[in-house]
C-alpha cells in the first residue's frame, strides 16, 4: 500500500491527516490515553515534549552561512509578515472580545487565532513554489523563515500588543531548545544533517498529539469561518509581502505571494500559548481548528495564485527575448548573405586564372556552368583580372 504517497497528495497531509486522526480519537474516545497509560498515553498527550524536540531539530537545520541575496530576501519577507501580524493583533485586540467571539458565525474567532495563522510562513510550500517560479536564491530564502516556527514570535506579538504578559524566563524557555539546536548545527555539519532529517519525521507525531486536544464538533462549527480566515491570510499578508518584495527585496513580487500562507506548525501554537498563559485555554481548541483549516486553504490557493501572478508579471519578458532573438537571427542571416556575395565576387574575379587544374576546379561548380557567356564578358570588362599565383597570367594578358 502506498499510504505516504496518498497522504502527500493532500496539501499539508503529513500534518493534517494525523491531526484529524487525533481529533477522531479525542471525540469518540476521550479517555483512551488515561485508559492505556504508559507510552500510549505519552503519545496521545505529549504535544509539548514532542514539539520541544521538533523545535530543537528545526534550529539545528538552519545554516548560518547564507548569501547576502538570501538574507536580504528572507529578512524582508520575515520582517514584513511579523509586522503585518503585529498590526492585525493591535486592531483585533480593540475589536474582538478578550475571550474571542462566542456566538454567531464568527464564533471561535480570536486574536490568538488571527496572529497564529498570519505570523508564520509554510517554508516547505514556499521553497517548492519558488524553485519553480523563482531563482535559487529566492527559494533559499526560507532560511530565516524557520525562525518564525514555534510560539516565540506569537508570544512577542501578543505581548507587545498588550494582550498578555509573559515573564522573561518564559520567553527564554520557549526559544532555548531552538538556540541550542542552532548552535550545535552550525558547529558541526554532521550534527546539522543528523537533526535535520528528524524535522519532517516528528511532524506526524506532534500533529496526532495535538489532534487529541480537538473535538470534531469544534472543527464542524468553525469550518466555513476557517475557510474565510485562510482567504484573509492570503489577502492581508499577501499584498504587503508583494510590495515589500518588489520595493525592498529586489524581486518582482512572486516571492511575496508565495510566502502568504499559514504554516503547518502554526496549528500547535494556540495549545502552546495556552500552556504558558492559562487565560488563552478556553479559546485554544477553536483557534487550533481555525488555523488548521487556514493551513489547508492557503496550501491549496497560494501555489495557484503564485503561478497566475508569475505568468502575468513575466508575460512581457518572453516577448522581449523573442524579439531580440528575431533581430539576432535577422542580423546573422544578413551577414551570411553579405558573406556569400563577397565569396561569389571573389570567385568571379579569380575564375579566369590559367593553369589547367586551377581553372577547371574554379569552373567546376554548378553555378559556373549556368552562367551565360554574356554575363561572363560583362564581368571581365567591369573588373580587371588579377594575376594568378606562381607567375601564371590570365588569358587576357597573354
Amino acid at each position: 500500500m502506498q499510504i505516504k504517497r496518498a497522504i502527500d497528495k493532500i496539501p499539508g497531509g503529513m500534518m493534517l491527516v494525523p491531526l484529524f486522526l487525533g481529533a477522531l480519537c479525542h471525540t469518540f474516545s476521550p479517555g483512551a490515553g488515561a485508559y492505556f497509560g504508559s507510552f500510549t498515553n505519552g503519545l496521545i498527550t505529549g504535544t509539548i515534549p514532542i514539539l520541544a524536540i521538533w523545535f530543537f531539530c528545526m534550529g539545528a537545520s538552519i545554516k548560518l552561512s547564507a548569501t547576502g541575496t538570501v538574507l536580504r530576501k528572507s529578512g524582508t519577507l520575515v520582517v514584513t509578515k511579523i509586522a503585518v501580524a503585529r498590526l492585525v493583533a493591535a486592531v483585533a485586540s480593540r475589536v474582538l472580545p478578550v475571550n474571542g467571539v462566542e456566538v454567531g458565525f464568527f464564533a471561535g474567532l480570536s486574536t490568538l487565532a488571527l496572529v497564529a495563522s498570519m505570523d508564520m510562513t509554510n517554508c516547505g510550500l514556499y521553497a517548492s513554489i519558488m524553485q519553480q517560479y523563482g531563482s535559487k536564491e529566492e527559494a533559499g530564502a526560507f532560511v530565516l523563515m524557520s525562525l518564525e516556527s514555534g510560539p516565540l514570535m506569537t508570544m512577542v506579538i501578543i505581548g507587545t500588543a498588550g494582550i498578555a504578559s509573559f515573564e522573561p524566563q518564559v520567553f527564554i524557555g520557549a526559544v532555548l531548545p531552538f538556540i541550542i539546536g542552532f548552535v550545535l548545527g552550525n558547529l558541526d555539519s554532521a550534527l546539522r544533517e543528523f537533526f535535520t532529517n528528524a524535522v519532517q519525521t516528528l511532524i506526524p507525531f506532534f500533529a496526532f498529539a495535538l489532534g487529541n486536544t480537538i473535538n470534531l464538533a469544534v472543527i464542524a462549527q468553525t469550518g466555513l469561518l476557517g475557510i474565510l480566515l485562510g482567504l484573509m491570510v492570503i489577502i492581508i499578508t499577501g499584498i504587503p509581502l508583494i510590495l515589500a518584495d518588489r520595493l525592498l527585496g529586489g524581486g518582482d513580487g512572486t516571492a511575496g505571494i508565495a510566502a502568504s500562507s499559514s504554516a503547518g506548525a502554526a496549528v500547535a501554537t494556540p495549545a502552546v500559548i495556552a500552556g504558558m498563559a492559562p487565560q488563552f485555554a478556553p479559546m485554544a481548541p477553536a483557534a487550533t481548528a481555525l488555523v488548521a483549516t487556514s493551513v489547508i486553504v492557503t496550501s491549496i490557493l497560494v501555489p495557484v495564485l503564485t503561478a497566475l501572478y508569475s505568468r502575468r508579471v513575466k508575460r512581457g519578458q518572453p516577448a522581449a527575448v523573442g524579439a531580440d532573438s528575431e533581430i539576432g537571427r535577422g542580423s546573422a542571416a544578413g551577414g551570411q548573405r553579405i558573406s556569400e556575395r563577397r565569396s561569389a565576387a571573389s570567385v568571379s574575379r579569380h575564375s579566369g586564372c590559367a593553369g589547367g587544374d586551377r581553372q577547371s576546379g574554379a569552373e567546376a561548380g554548378p553555378a559556373k556552368k549556368n552562367r551565360s557567356a554574356k554575363g561572363d564578358a560583362v564581368r571581365r570588362k567591369a573588373a580587371p583580372t588579377p594575376k594568378c599565383r606562381r607567375g601564371r597570367f590570365t588569358p587576357g594578358e597573354r
